[in-house]
């Protein structure tokens, strides 16, 4: 049922998975075609506020902290994985796998060598303090528009 909470967590996920994407955009490769790399991660945050942030919030300011910090890990996960899965099938159509599990294995590795982008104290400072204020947006909301 879409509510004035689920709004609010979407937008506030939307816009940290814009920061984000244009910051490992910025620390990336300078030649390298981003392609729809922001919209995609962009559509992950608004997807991860409305199904996860906007159905955990009403419960207190301590578990809004604790939902904005859930919402940007699902956020991570979910765009590393999307991210690791177009990679792995940009791969495999250039023939770079042996088998279709070598492939579906690559997805996680494409993954994990990914993150180590977002290891960058920008990056993390952006995060933690988009989950801060995701959290307690999305509470606030909560407890106005009931």
């Amino acid at each position: 049922m879409p509510t004035a909470t689920r709004l609010v967590a979407a937008v506030c996920l939307l816009v940290v998975g814009f920061l984000v994407s244009g910051m490992v955009i910025d620390n990336g490769e300078p030649e390298k075609n981003y392609g729809y790399f922001t919209l995609v991660n962009m559509f992950l945050g608004a997807a991860c506020g409305w199904a996860i942030m906007g159905t955990r919030a009403g419960r207190g300011w301590m578990a809004a902290i604790n939902n904005g910090l859930t919402g940007i890990v699902a956020l991570v996960f979910w765009g590393l994985f999307v991210q690791g899965t177009y990679e792995m099938f940009r791969q495999a159509m250039r023939h770079r796998f042996d088998g279709p599990f070598e492939a579906l294995i690559a997805i996680f590795k494409l993954g994990v060598e990914f993150s180590y982008q977002l290891l960058v104290p920008e990056i993390l400072w952006t995060l933690a303090i988009g989950a801060l204020v995701a959290g307690l947006l999305t509470e606030e909301a909560s407890r106005r528009w009931r």
